[in-house]
């Protein structure tokens, strides 16, 4: 009786390991993909996988089946002769995705979309989206930023003209699900002080862009003015109101857009003095419906939260190494924000967080020197794998050449607040990686399944990356999960340009024996 007790004990139990393991299963390194390989996870369309593949000038879209096995290889063959691609955006719906790419002919700057299918193919023709004509220079970085609705059936490319330092012009293409242009429109934003400069851009469900004007005193300074600037759909007019800060300075303003609640959430770390230490956080709360602010907050860390939060610095310095990196809302209004702390050195020089202020693409130093960027003054927009428009420092790396850059990223702070602002909870997710002239291993990627949110990241054992995850509750409770099984020895693993495919699921590249290649888990 005790024996039969005793397995069925072991038959439950064995059953719930079985449930609760997460199983992880790897491509087969393709010798077409070196290192140096650029690529996107596009998603899954229909049960399978898509991932686009850059090298030189070959493009490719591979396809694997949910055993990771590649079942479709299919060349781009329809981008121009001679035509370089200098950007790639993917928007993704479950039975196929639009493949938006940039390239330059000549004295012409196109945009294009192409409808990709679940083998990699291409669906019917592929569709101009816009032009610019009378390029006066070579580009070598896209001029087009590319946003999508939360609801993916709003998708607007648009380009910033910085010619006129007192006027920026946006051109704006808005079209549907089904890429039939909505509006083009051209906006004439003022920019009153001189160092006024357009930061993150927005699309709403109802197809209204979204942005923020900022100015500071000077460049490498603090933000001291911000307003919201909202383009409705089917107006020119944009409407340009004041966001209140008083008597303090903002570090790197972020918008998102509440769909939901009609809300936009303005935020952004702050200090009391210019180029001072991060004091906390500043938030506030938009009414989309009558445009009116109806938050405006600061959070100033505690000393038990910055001893908590701090490595070997000071609990003044604290916060100086932390970046915004994910904004999550609530249904209920509330929200929650992840930062992570990211920094780099190099021989002789010394990082500065000051120095990577204004990292707005759309924010131009060379406006009124005569250092424009060509005809029309479009302001080239950072995009690829290796391309870092917010939450970063990394990709403002000027620390000389033929210098070995060491970079690293350190803990993870994450706030919870409630609908009225007030902070609800903090916790820390403690890590400490490094690596040299790449950050293509260090870092997080995160996986949001509605009840939990998972971190992904490599814990550094001597030469050796280890994957691991830890999961918080909608509570703040962090949880270290056991490690990941079928983890094969040889894979180094890049989770921070991981793609979650499923509510518990995830494609994240690796590296192989010199090699790319891709491992999909289930948790």
């Amino acid at each position: 009786m005790k024996r039969s007790f005793l397995l069925v004990l072991l038959v439950f139990f064995g059953g719930i390991i079985a449930v609760s393991a997460q199983k992880i299963v790897y491509s087969e390194p393709d010798r077409d993909d070196p290192r140096t390989l650029n690529f996107e996870v596009v998603g899954k369309i229909s049960g399978k996988y898509l991932i686009y593949k850059n090298a030189r000038d070959d493009h490719f879209f591979s396809v694997y089946d949910a055993e990771m096995k590649l079942s479709n290889k299919v060349k781009v063959d329809f981008l121009p002769d001679r035509a370089r691609v200098l950007g790639t955006d993917f928007i993704t719906y479950p039975d196929f995705t639009y493949f938006i790419y940039q390239y330059q002919l000549k004295n012409v700057y196109y945009i294009m979309a192409a409808k990709i299918g679940a083998d990699g193919k291409k669906m019917g023709e592929a569709m101009q989206l816009d032009t610019t004509a009378g390029m006066g220079y070579t580009a070598n970085n896209r001029i087009y930023t590319v946003v999508n609705s939360e609801d993916k059936q709003k998708m607007a490319a648009f380009k910033v003209s910085t010619r006129n330092e007192k006027e920026h012009v946006v051109t704006s293409c808005v079209f549907d699900k089904e890429l039939k242009q909505l509006e083009k429109v051209r906006i004439a934003i003022a920019m009153p002080d001189r160092n006024d400069y357009l930061g993150e851009f927005g699309i709403d469900n109802d197809g209204n862009l979204i942005c923020l004007r900022e100015s500071s005193v000077a460049t490498n300074e603090s933000i001291n003015k911000v307003s919201l600037v909202i383009k409705p759909l089917g107006s020119i007019n944009p409407t340009i109101s004041e966001v209140k800060v008083k008597a303090i300075f903002l570090d790197d303003t972020r918008i998102k857009i509440d769909n939901l609640n009609k809300k936009i959430l303005i935020t952004s770390f702050f200090s009391k003095q210019k180029r001072g230490n991060i004091d906390g956080l500043y938030y506030s709360l938009w009414d989309k419906q009558t445009n009116t602010e109806t938050l405006n907050a600061v959070t100033v860390f505690s000393e038990e939260f910055r001893a908590d939060v701090k490595g070997e610095g000071s609990l003044k310095t604290a916060f100086n190494d932390f970046y915004l990196k994910n904004l999550i809302l609530r249904r209920d209004g509330g929200f929650m924000m992840i930062a992570e702390s990211a920094y780099m050195s190099s021989r002789g020089n010394t990082f500065n967080r000051w120095d990577m202020m204004n990292r707005s693409p759309f924010f131009n130093p060379y406006l009124g020197s005569g250092l424009g960027f060509g005809l029309g003054g479009y302001y080239p927009y950072g995009s690829g794998l290796n391309a870092y428009p917010w939450g970063s420092p990394w990709g403002m790396n000027n620390m000389g050449p033929n210098s070995v850059t060491r970079y690293f990223s350190d803990n993870v702070a994450i706030i919870s607040f409630e609908p009225n602002g007030k902070m609800e909870w903090s916790n820390i997710i403690r890590k400490t990686q490094y690596d040299d002239n790449t950050d293509n291993y260090i870092g997080y990627g995160i996986i949001n399944s509605g009840d939990q949110i998972r971190f992904m990241f490599n814990i550094q054992d001597k030469r050796s990356n280890i994957l691991t995850d830890q999961s918080l509750s909608p509570q703040g409770q962090i949880d270290r999960n056991p490690t990941i099984k079928n983890l094969e020895r040889g894979y180094d693993f890049m989770p921070r340009h991981s793609k979650q495919t499923g509510s518990r699921q995830a494609i994240v590249p690796c590296m192989y024996r010199g090699y790319t290649c891709f491992a999909k888990i289930d948790y």
